[in-house]
């Protein structure tokens, strides 16, 4: 049984991943650590985790933890990373994990060092409709792909929300910018080259609130846009010769669209949808890290890959600043 502690009362935490972990098989909630303890406190007796630290340092001192989710700001996302690992814990930290792809490999050299488990929380990596759609790719059902098109937005303004700070780790492109780069190198199993965005700022926040952006596969191109402040929405569309599939509820399956996947064949003018309504991918993805953690030879979603996810949000970036293709 994985004992988890969670570090901070976020709302992701609080919403979606605690209680994936309270129904997640080989998981058990152990702690809950804030800054606050009276805080921490509150959610631990609301959640019945058995245990509440006024520190994340407390916590990470535990031997009654094995494993910690850190949904702090992505600032503090490394910090906190490697303080768990030299604190002997396995780690499930938000996404993005860092800011830059370069920040990331002093983490690999820990996580190897430590002889523990790391992982980035993209919990679309362990939802079956990706799965499926990787299958119908390599079953040849739509063709030669040429063309991925997305879209991610939402509306949000507070200047509270992190997600509007620029010190914290804000910005379109981390927060959600990663999710079309993600499913498409998923469902693929390939590596972009070269990438290119033009990027609106907001002035009051400094934050990047729209982004048009284009990354180049090599065999097919990517296109999307992203938005924190336009109406919400979320599609993933793979657009072959033969055929093209179309991905409701790609990100955040429950809370856009119900999550599915629907198959157009254009040589026989079949058309096939399945719908994944039951599947939690935040059970799934703490199942699966328990799972590792005890021994399963299955794959999480390694800090190698988020290494290679990382380097195209910082191409993005950079092909704004150079007004030019940016190489991944």
């Amino acid at each position: 049984m994985l004992r988890w502690g969670i570090m901070s009362g976020a709302k992701i935490a609080r919403e979606q991943v605690i209680p994936a972990v309270l129904k997640a098989e080989g998981c058990r909630l152990e702690a809950i650590a804030s800054r606050d303890r009276s805080r921490a406190e509150t959610l631990a007796l609301h959640f019945g985790a058995p245990h509440a630290f006024g520190s994340y340092e407390a916590m990470l001192e535990s031997p009654e933890v094995d494993a910690v989710y850190i949904p702090l700001p992505t600032s503090q996302h490394v910090e906190w990373t490697l303080k768990a690992i030299e604190a002997g814990k396995h780690v499930l930290v938000e996404k993005p994990l860092a800011l830059h792809a370069d920040q990331i490999q002093p983490l690999i050299e820990a996580r190897d060092q430590h002889g523990v488990q790391v992982a980035e929380a993209f919990m679309v990596r362990y939802h079956p409709q990706w799965l499926l759609v990787r299958r119908l790719i390599e079953e040849g059902r739509i063709g030669r792909l040429r063309h991925v098109q997305g879209a991610f937005s939402y509306h949000n303004v507070d200047p509270a929300n992190m997600r509007n700070q620029v010190e914290l780790g804000g910005g379109a492109l981390p927060d959600i910018g990663v999710y079309p780069v993600v499913t498409t190198r998923l469902s693929t199993g390939l590596e972009p080259v070269s990438a290119r965005a033009r990027i609106e700022r907001d002035a009051r926040f400094g934050t990047d609130i729209f982004s048009e952006c284009e990354v180049d596969f090599g065999a097919f191109r990517l296109s999307f846009y992203l938005s924190t402040q336009l109406a919400a929405r979320q599609t993933m569309v793979f657009h072959g010769t033969d055929g093209f599939i179309e991905v409701d509820g790609a990100f955040n399956a429950g809370l856009y669209a119900q999550a599915a996947v629907h198959w157009h064949d254009q040589n026989h003018g079949h058309a096939e949808s399945w719908r994944f309504g039951a599947a939690d991918q935040y059970r799934l993805q703490a199942e699966a890290f328990a799972r590792v953690v005890a021994g399963s030879d299955e794959r999480l979603f390694s800090l190698e890959e988020s290494v290679l996810n990382q380097r195209v949000i910082d191409a993005l970036y950079a092909s704004d600043r150079n007004k030019a293709d940016a190489p991944v």
